[in-house]
């Protein structure tokens, strides 16, 4: 109970820290800087879907020999349709946009922006609690310290994360106070999904091979739609390169060593 506790709300306050930033900071996000941050939140999240999600999911299906791979593939490929379809089902706008994405609504533009970001932490919370399933079931493949390792992860990349939403929140218009619980409330979904998948877990105990690869697929979905696109924009392309680079080498070394 203890590790579930622990992985939940540690992602939660790397999202709580950096919404937090829009209490301080009196301008916008420089264009240079969001680029690094968006970068490094991909890098993180590419490194966590291979080493905590599909390297983990096709080990505990060894027993399946040459086919060990196909919960891998089955779960990896529902995660990504599960992120179309609800990205495609949600009235939503991504920060810097004016044209809103999915179904035409009355929304206004400040809840289509915090449903966009809700679409986007979805995949992390099913992330940590796919892993802490695995944890509790008592397979060796992971490990409490695999465990800390995905929750750190994530809530170091929530960092940055919390700040890209609640600054341009912010220059929506909004209050720093509105932006900043804004900013807070969008990172709720995570230890929400996260619960779920450890229900859905604990219920089902041979679909968790499918979980941590539906995790994965779902977290590569927003990865490859919004954040590699968004770091492309424009120039100076390259600084988010080198913020990928930097999340993924530190997410790939913090699985290894923790893990």
């Amino acid at each position: 109970m203890n590790i579930m506790i622990t992985a939940l709300t540690i992602p939660l306050a790397g999202t709580i820290l950096g919404s937090a930033f829009v209490l301080f900071m009196k301008n916008g996000i420089p264009s240079r800087l969001q680029k690094v941050l968006l970068g490094f939140a991909a890098g993180v999240m590419v490194a966590a879907a291979v080493w905590s999600l599909l390297i983990p999911a096709m080990e505990m299906s060894d027993d399946m020999g040459r086919w060990k791979v196909a919960p891998a593939i089955m779960g990896f490929l529902c995660g990504i349709v599960f992120l179309l379809t609800l990205d495609q089902l949600t009235p939503h706008l991504h920060l810097g946009d004016n044209k809103p994405e999915g179904p035409p609504s009355g929304l206004s533009r400040t809840m289509m922006m915090v449903l966009a970001v809700t679409i986007h932490n979805l995949p992390e919370g099913m992330a940590v609690g796919a892993v802490v399933a695995g944890a509790i079931q008592g397979d060796d493949l992971i490990s409490t310290a695999g465990v800390a390792a995905m929750s750190v992860g994530i809530a170091i990349q929530n960092i940055p994360e919390g700040a890209i939403v609640s600054i341009p929140l912010r220059m929506e218009g909004n209050s720093r106070v509105k932006s900043f619980a804004i900013g807070c409330l969008s990172g709720i979904v995570e230890p929400l999904g996260a619960i779920t998948v450890i229900l859905l877990a604990a219920y089902m105990m041979p679909v968790i091979p499918y979980l941590l690869a539906f995790a994965a697929g779902a977290m590569l979905y927003v990865v490859v739609e919004e954040l590699i696109p968004e770091a492309s924009q424009g120039s100076h392309s390259n600084i988010a390169t080198i913020g990928f680079a930097v999340g993924f080498t530190l997410m790939m070394s913090l699985d290894v060593i923790l893990g």
